[in-house]
């Protein structure tokens, strides 16, 4: 049915795992994934009274995150080859990551996203959201999301 899966990953613990079950059920589905990470892009500074001055350049804090997406994604993608799953990585750079992770999925041809759930509830979930409410509310492709 699904062929190719996108899975979003921050390095969690959480979002490992779930790359895990992600290569096991591509596995059992006979397709193909593609892991993305969002990169973050460079904070804006704020002057005045008592603001930490960062003395990371912006093209120093676009190399410490290239590398950082590289590790993550290249674990991720060791776990899926010894599984004998066809992957590939992708990273954007974005401050927003749920609408980076549907231009991914798109962008990679993806009919199905596969993410974690925070497992927030009640009161607190309604009031901070998450990444994955957010892509069930904006995606048009298919998002599974594992517990």
């Amino acid at each position: 049915m699904f062929k190719h899966i996108l899975v979003p990953t921050d390095g969690s613990p959480l979002s490992s795992d779930t790359a895990k079950r992600a290569i096991a059920f591509a596995k059992e589905a006979g397709a193909k994934v593609t892991f993305f990470f969002a990169k973050p892009d460079y904070p804006v500074a704020f002057y005045g009274e008592g603001a930490l001055i960062d003395p990371t350049t912006p093209d120093k804090f676009a190399e410490m995150a290239e590398q950082q997406a590289r590790e993550i994604l290249a674990a991720h993608e060791a776990v899926a080859k010894a599984e004998g799953v066809v992957s590939a990585s992708l990273s954007f750079v974005s401050d927003i990551p749920y609408e980076a992770i549907i231009a991914a999925a798109e962008s990679a041809g993806a009919d199905l996203i596969f993410m974690a759930s925070h497992g927030r509830r009640g009161f607190s979930g309604l009031l901070l959201g998450s990444e994955t409410q957010k892509v069930l509310t904006h995606s048009k492709i298919p998002v599974l999301v594992y517990r």
